[in-house]
């Protein structure tokens, strides 16, 4: 029985579950946290690569019985609790995240992950397929969560997962996104600078830029057509269209301004 209010649907194709695993390049020395493991059956696949797994879930009524069934295995641990309150600093660096993870919880972890001090080697998520789609944008259909995953992670889609491969299926179908973390962020102004100019640029996403910032941020007109100039941006743009070195350009000029 699925818990509607905790957004449970159970996948159980072998295919997708593979694919998942596959796009994880798990090794035996890794160690996998993964969340939201339901009945287990994409815990088993991790279990067999031989790495450490966590299974953290949330909902207490699956903990006996995946308890019960992960016992004869050494690497897996199952543990009660909730991904939006858990403390990543607790695990080893490098450690790896794999999950089909409830579509509302989606940007809460998309935004943890960013801002943990021990951001993980690799997440595979398995999500809406609409999300799947923005977390992975090119410029031109950029939002804060696309702009805030790839400040860190190179993110790519892999396999669509129709909504009737889910029990129940969910009103819409998902997509595995596959975000690898960088050797170094895509620029180099603090992520703080950059979030905040991400979400002051956004807050109004119809508008261009100028009125954007203009209406969100701290900055007047004057200064707002300061730091478009400086930065050599043009403020008829909209956010969703920046490229990461424009915004390399405005988190210099915006650093400047405000040193």
């Amino acid at each position: 029985m699925t818990k509607k209010e905790l957004g449970q649907h159970w996948l159980h194709d072998e295919a997708t579950l593979d694919s998942i695993v596959s796009d994880a390049d798990i090794k035996d020395t890794d160690t996998v946290l993964e969340v939201g493991p339901g009945k287990g059956p994409l815990t088993s696949k991790l279990a067999e690569t031989g790495a450490t797994v966590i299974a953290l879930e949330f909902d207490q009524d699956l903990i006996a019985g995946l308890t019960s069934k992960f016992t004869p295995y050494d690497n897996v641990s199952v543990i009660e609790g909730d991904i939006r309150t858990f403390d990543f600093t607790e695990l080893p660096t490098d450690f790896k995240i794999v999950a089909n993870i409830p579509y509302y919880l989606t940007s809460h972890l998309i935004r943890q992950i960013t801002e943990t001090e021990n951001i993980p080697s690799c997440a595979v998520l398995l999500v809406q397929k609409e999300v799947a789609e923005r977390i992975a944008a090119d410029p031109g259909k950029m939002s804060t969560l696309s702009c805030v995953a790839q400040y860190w992670f190179e993110c790519s889609l892999g396999v669509e997962v129709p909504a009737e491969l889910f029990t129940p299926p969910p009103k819409v179908d998902s997509q595995v996104v596959v975000m690898n973390r960088r050797h170094k962020p895509v620029i180099s102004t603090p992520f703080d600078v950059f979030t905040s100019l991400v979400s002051f640029c956004f807050s109004q996403k119809r508008k261009k830029l100028a009125n954007s910032l203009q209406n969100s941020s701290h900055l007047s007109k004057e200064q707002v057509a300061q730091l478009l100039t400086q930065a050599t941006v043009d403020g008829n743009l909209r956010a969703q269209q920046l490229d990461f070195e424009q915004w390399q350009r405005l988190g210099d000029a915006y650093a400047n301004m405000n040193a």
